[in-house]
């Protein structure tokens, strides 16, 4: 395996690991790591503050977190699952952390080298609804 596909897997180790610890917050704080329906049914506004530098603001199917150490969006998968990424989400958190991830801080890179591990079958669509991609070998989809 090159380099350049071990900078990917630890941007989007990064990506889920950061969303993981995030999620974790609401579910101390809301009893769930999915708020949307806490939102749905106006328990919680759309967007507010979990703890104290802890911020959230939901749209759509997914969630931008703000903590001190940065920032992540994600999207919430068809069944509530936090493990799922696309191009712009990584775009996104690699352009957050330049330091970390220069290479990535441009989309057409994201988009390539994900295209290649999707025909390498190292990633998979999550769902046939969803834009979302999950490692293959993960348990959170069919």
């Amino acid at each position: 395996m090159s380099d350049q596909n071990e900078a990917l897997d630890i941007l989007i180790n990064d990506f889920i690991s950061m969303v993981e610890s995030s999620t974790l917050i609401f579910e101390r704080k809301f009893g769930t790591r999915d708020i949307r329906r806490l939102w749905y049914t106006k328990t919680i506004k759309r967007r507010g503050r979990v703890t104290r530098g802890v911020k959230y603001e939901l749209h759509g199917v997914g969630c931008r977190i703000n903590l001190s150490t940065g920032s992540v969006d994600f999207d919430y998968g068809p069944n509530g699952e936090i493990n799922g990424f696309d191009t712009w989400r990584l775009y996104n958190f690699a352009r957050e952390r330049p330091s970390k991830h220069r290479k990535y801080c441009d989309e057409k890179i994201i988009k390539k080298e994900l295209e290649e591990y999707l025909n390498l079958k190292k990633i998979k669509k999550m769902s046939a609804f969803s834009n979302l991609y999950v490692w293959a070998d993960s348990k959170e989809t069919d």
